[in-house]
């Protein structure tokens, strides 16, 4: 007999006895009163106090719930390189703002007076440097820049001018042009590298002061070199933490995938065989149809048919089942009468590479109880008789 219960109330029903399972008080509201008297009514009893709301999980839609299951929150292995590796960044600043200076023209030939008074410029911010007027400095290097555009040191010893005033930004804009023009600087490297690393940029840093200790091994820069290379390293094993954990998931998904379409092919074909019996079935009339239906329900003796659907030959591997080989008997039985695909008899039109032998002239001993001319013994078909049994074997 069927629910006079709308399948969706039902759901909201099974969503309040489980609410009250966690909160049993919950009948003690006025609203539910109807429902406490009920239970009680049923021998129930329900406990005195108030429910505690703040305990009471939410309650969410089946349809919710199992999407959800399906798509599960990101890991935290997911999340930034950095955010989950503990850094020593003691020394670190915040970036700078500090206006662009003047680069000069790059396309520019000085001429030899130019390059002179570049020079003499040059030694004046040297030697402001020197007396910590790094202001000045940045003066006389500027100056001396728009005077030979084209010398890298100009732009890298500007830069650190710059990493004394603490404005990595403007440090690492000189180094960059300084490798354009000439991309084996180890001054533009090194200086570029101690910039990175007061902004926190580990893997940079150690990028930079590496190749400048390769162009030009200095011991200011191998020592900064050893500062940055820990945190560089960190990051360095968590990026390959994550992505090795990425190939996991990705591999994992795509078994899901596979394993998700193997199921559904192997459901189709349970379908479409299903289909092929149920026409059978159907149409045969007469006794034996349910006993066939009901051998169905069993698991081992379904796969075992399918089995044998799927290639006639592989019925040799259930002689010694008697459950499979009873309903195959029962089928082949059927088929005579009514004609069933790969079965043969009146009207069989022939399952695809159909069982051979299940009809008149067909497989080599044919199914038992087919019914056809060659059966196996005691088939209880054929003119000829089929192949000898045990009995009549020399």
């Amino acid at each position: 007999m069927a629910c006079p219960i709308d399948p969706n109330e039902l759901v909201k029903l099974k969503m309040f006895i489980g609410l009250c399972e966690t909160q049993p008080e919950l009948l003690n509201l006025p609203q539910l009163d109807f429902f406490k008297c009920f239970v009680e009514k049923l021998g129930g009893k329900v406990p005195a106090g108030t429910p505690d709301f703040g305990g009471v999980p939410k309650f969410k839609p089946a349809s919710q719930q199992q999407k959800e299951k399906e798509e599960p929150m990101p890991s935290k292995d997911d999340s930034d390189p950095e955010s989950d590796v503990e850094l020593d960044v003691e020394g670190c600043v915040e970036p700078d703002n500090e206006p662009d200076q003047p680069m000069g023209d790059s396309s520019a030939e000085p001429s030899e007076e130019d390059i002179d008074k570049a020079n003499e410029l040059r030694s004046k911010a040297t030697a402001a440097y020197s007396e910590q007027n790094h202001d000045e400095a940045v003066k006389y290097f500027t100056e001396a820049i728009l005077l030979n555009p084209k010398s890298a040191l100009y732009y890298a010893k500007r830069g650190q001018v710059y990493l004394k005033l603490v404005k990595p930004n403007a440090c690492i804009r000189d180094c960059n042009r300084a490798l354009e023009i000439n991309p084996d600087s180890a001054t533009a490297y090194k200086f570029r590298g101690r910039a990175n690393r007061l902004l926190g940029k580990w893997e940079e840093a150690a990028k930079d002061l590496r190749q400048a200790c390769k162009l030009d091994y200095d011991e200011e820069a191998d020592e900064w070199l050893k500062e940055v290379t820990p945190n560089a390293k960190k990051i360095e094993q968590h990026k390959l933490k994550l992505e090795r954990r990425r190939q996991e998931k990705e591999l994992r998904e795509r078994q899901e995938r596979v394993r998700k379409a193997q199921e559904a092919n192997k459901k189709a074909a349970e379908e479409s065989a299903g289909a092929d019996f149920g026409d059978f079935l159907g149409g045969g009339g007469g006794g034996g149809t349910e006993d066939i239906l009901n051998a169905f329900k069993d698991p081992e003796v379904a796969a075992a048919l399918q089995d044998i659907m799927t290639n006639p030959a592989n019925i040799g591997k259930y002689q010694n089942n008697p459950k499979v080989m009873n309903l195959v008997t029962k089928i082949a039985g059927k088929a005579s009468q009514t004609g069933f695909p790969g079965f043969g008899g009146s009207t069989g039109a022939g399952f695809p590479g159909e069982f051979p032998g299940a009809g008149a002239g067909g497989f080599p001993g044919g199914f038992p109880g087919a019914g056809g001319a060659g059966g196996f013994p005691g088939t209880g078909g054929g003119a000829t008789g089929g192949h000898k049994t045990t009995d009549d074997l020399d």
